[in-house]
């Protein structure tokens, strides 16, 4: 069965080639250039994966994404111009699968959308297993690993980082995070919980400073990204 597609786009000179550019390696794409339009032909017709603007003409595709997720467990990969870090937190946090910023290479999209289609929603995948593209957390074992590599974490890292990934998308507050790591007295202050942070990315990030796995939601706390490369 060829896997159908829906692009909310209002940009129709961009989805006509993207839904060429799809159609060569075996999808088929539906575009809808409303928010309206979209979530009508979404619930009349059933999708592999939706592609989302997050700019339309009648609306925001931040509320499109809110409205799917409550409808379905289909894979959202959002599309923006805006680039604004806010927006993909914001994405995440509201179930978006993946963010990918426009301008983009036709490649890069295909090679996101085929990574979401194989992470599926609702992974058959073992609850104490987690896998984020190259980062792997093994609950039994108390390990990680990054490209097959071990990660060395103290104890509380290693919790501290499973909560995070365990609750990836949702935006995370202190309080949260401190409350389901109780126990770790002499880890009983705030501030430490950023100090263990900029450790644990320094050793599972490409780029500490700019990190992609453990987003900063400031004033509020962290988001684990569910999108990994």
């Amino acid at each position: 069965m060829v896997p159908m597609l829906l692009m909310i786009e209002d940009d129709r000179e961009l989805a006509a080639m993207v839904a060429e550019y799809l159609g060569r390696y075996g999808f088929e794409v539906r575009v809808a250039s409303t928010a309206r339009e979209g979530l009508a032909q979404f619930r009349r017709e059933s999708f592999a994966a939706v592609l989302l603007d997050i700019m339309l003409p009648d609306g925001d595709g931040l509320d499109v994404c809110r409205t799917l997720r409550a409808e379905s467990d289909v894979p959202v990969l959002m599309l923006t111009a805006r680039g604004e870090p806010a927006d993909r937190i914001v994405g995440l946090e509201l179930g978006a699968d993946d963010y990918l910023p426009k301008p983009f290479e036709p490649r890069e999209l295909l090679a996101r959308l085929k990574a979401v289609l194989r992470r599926g929603r609702g992974s058959s995948a073992p609850r104490d297993l987690l896998v984020f593209g190259r980062l792997e957390l093994d609950r039994d074992a108390r390990s990680v690993s990054l490209d097959a590599e071990p990660v060395p974490l103290t104890g509380y890292q290693f919790d501290l980082l499973w909560v995070l990934a365990s609750g990836a998308g949702r935006v995370m507050t202190r309080d949260m995070l401190m409350d389901r790591l109780k126990g770790h007295e002499i880890e009983a202050f705030d501030r430490s919980l950023d100090v263990h942070v900029s450790r644990i990315r320094a050793l599972i990030e490409d780029d500490p400073k700019h990190p992609k796995r453990i987003l900063t939601v400031r004033g509020v706390g962290y988001v684990f990204a569910k999108a990994q490369d």
